[in-house]
């Protein structure tokens, strides 16, 4: 017999897979995430509840601040608050005696005058707390005091006039003598500068709630006795917040 011709075994190339012999699975291999430096770790962010609180206040005051603004323009459009009017109505000076004694200068002085205030508001009353009057006669560089009044507080009505009487006493006050001097020839001459300060507190009255009061100065005068005497009434300036 003849002998069959050799053949070579071809060698199988590198990833050969025979689709007839079954793959066995190898071993699971769990991956594990890569442990990382603590500078480079996430940070969980935490809230910061004081910041929170600091902007939910400061929405809720805005927010109060608008509605104080809205009802006090719709307050003022509805009720048009006005202040009151004030005028000296008269003045006199039944006693002034300036005494020159061994120790010294004295004045004794009476005053009786009569301020009217006036409410000018349609719809709001008003009310005065205690209040005090001050009476002094010369210029701002050489004022003399001839008393003060304190004065009870009370209620005005809507566009009513009220009159204001006060009497006010100095007896035995030591003055310069080159004042008491010049206070004398004045009033003589019915030159002295008269002036009357009103100090009280202010509020208005709706539908019987009281609003304020708010602290005011009324300055009366400024004039001559001459001027008062004969029937002047000069009006009053009022300042609010000043005292």
């Amino acid at each position: 017999m003849a002998e069959q011709p050799f053949k070579p075994v071809l060698q199988k190339p590198p990833g050969f897979h025979n689709p007839g012999v079954p793959v066995r699975p190898g071993p699971n291999v769990v991956q594990r995430k890569p442990v990382l430096p603590q500078s480079f770790r996430p940070r969980k962010r935490r809230r910061n509840w004081g910041r929170i609180c600091c902007r939910y206040l400061c929405v809720l005051i805005m927010i109060l601040l608008v509605i104080v603004a809205v009802a006090s323009t719709l307050f003022y459009l509805w009720f048009i608050p006005q202040l009151p009017v004030f005028h000296l109505q008269s003045f006199r000076i039944p006693r002034f005696n300036v005494a020159v004694k061994p120790d010294g200068t004295y004045l004794d002085a009476q005053t009786v005058l009569r301020v009217e205030i006036k409410n000018p508001n349609n719809k709001l009353s008003l009310f005065y707390q205690h209040g005090r009057v001050t009476v002094t006669v010369g210029g701002e560089a050489d004022p003399t005091e001839l008393g003060s009044k304190d004065v009870d507080g009370f209620t005005q009505k809507r566009r009513n006039i009220t009159s204001l009487k006060v009497e006010t006493v100095v007896k035995n006050q030591v003055v310069d003598d080159g004042d008491g001097s010049k206070l004398k020839a004045r009033f003589q001459s019915k030159g002295l500068v008269v002036s009357v300060e009103v100090q009280s507190g202010l509020g208005f009255i709706v539908e019987g709630l009281k609003i304020g009061p708010l602290g005011v100065k009324v300055l009366c005068g400024g004039v001559s006795l001459k001027r008062l005497e004969s029937g002047d009434t000069p009006s009053c300036t009022i300042n609010t917040l000043k005292w």
